[in-house]
């Protein structure tokens, strides 16, 4: 991991993701501005000791200059569903905006990236195990847009020498606590992930959590998926930047490498906060494959990575502490 030093731009850091990304940074001694047009994240989520700039990556060129040392980018909608209902809006913003953020880098001689992508763009893999050589397929424009960036990166960084690394994930959990004592967690609204979902109905907000199907071929009959600890996932992003040579365009998944059914997290749950979460189940959604587990072996191999935190009881801990923190449910997320 980078020990001296930098500065660096964190697009999109008023979301979840990028909102723990940045407090790493800055508890790496790092010098951090946070860019974020507030469309979907809250300037709360801006860690102390950062420097913010409301405004849109599209103008990134008024502020981007040759100081800093690198871009990490997580300014995109990222709802599959209002992606199918608006696909405009996602071509608008992930493509059209990180087109303008290459531009306003390459004009100002910052040749550092690190993407904050999806595991949307390989749609419906054939296998369970999802690795970087299978075919992207994606059956969103959020998952299409995501890939388009992919490409457009390849090709900056074959034709201008960008260094860059874009991370592909699913299901990011959990809650990170800083140094500072300040509790940042997942904040949708409306909210689509399953875990804070299991965890309103445990609060009593909720009746009951749906279960989308419960005969897949799997030991409890729902799905599988591959959850990991946003904590973990920052770290893999700080572990990025010293990754790619100039020219090459990295690619990993990140993942715990074995996967949960729905059926685990909403037992988990029951278990870690002590109240009945009761289920009501449901058709299957089309398109729901029944596993998906991201390999990680290229960021073990390439980034020194793994995952510190990939028990599922800490996972759901850590974002009901959050849960009960007063914060949860008041905010989108921007990455």
């Amino acid at each position: 991991m980078t020990t001296s030093p930098k500065k660096y731009l964190v697009t999109g850091g008023a979301g979840y993701v990028g909102s723990v990304v940045a407090t790493h940074l800055l508890e790496a001694g790092h010098e951090v501005t946070v860019l974020d047009n507030l469309a979907t994240g809250f300037r709360a989520a801006v860690p102390a000791g950062a420097a913010f700039i409301e405004g849109d990556i599209k103008d990134a060129a008024k502020w981007l200059d040759p100081s800093y040392d690198g871009v990490l980018h997580f300014a995109a909608f990222s709802q599959v569903g209002e992606s199918v209902a608006k696909p405009e809006k996602y071509w608008d913003n992930n493509v059209a905006g990180t087109l303008a953020l290459l531009a306003a880098m390459r004009s100002a001689g910052v040749r550092k990236l690190v993407f904050s992508s999806t595991a949307a763009t390989y749609g419906e893999p054939a296998g369970s195990t999802l690795t970087e050589s299978d075919p992207t397929a994606p059956t969103s424009p959020y998952g299409a847009s995501k890939l388009a960036v992919d490409h457009m990166i390849t090709g900056e960084c074959g034709a201008h020498g960008l260094a860059a690394v874009s991370l592909r994930y699913f299901n990011v959990a959990g809650a990170y606590a800083s140094r500072a004592g300040v509790l940042t967690g997942e904040r949708h609204d409306p909210e689509s992930h399953l875990i804070p979902l299991v965890l309103q109905v445990a609060q009593g907000r909720r009746e009951a959590i749906s279960v989308y199907g419960d005969d897949y071929p799997t030991p409890d009959g729902t799905c599988v998926r591959d959850y990991i600890h946003v904590a973990d996932l920052a770290e893999a992003h700080l572990l990025a930047l010293d990754a790619p040579a100039s020219g090459e365009h990295l690619i990993c998944n990140l993942g715990n490498g074995n996967g949960f059914s729905v059926r685990q997290v909403i037992e988990t749950v029951r278990e870690v906060t002590g109240h009945p979460v009761p289920e009501a189940v449901a058709p299957r959604r089309a398109g729901d494959p029944a596993v998906l587990v991201a390999s990680a072996d290229r960021a073990r191999e390439r980034l020194g990575w793994s995952p510190s935190r990939a028990d599922l009881a800490g996972i759901v801990a850590d974002a009901w502490a959050f849960a009960n923190a007063g914060q949860a449910g008041t905010e989108g997320e921007s990455a």
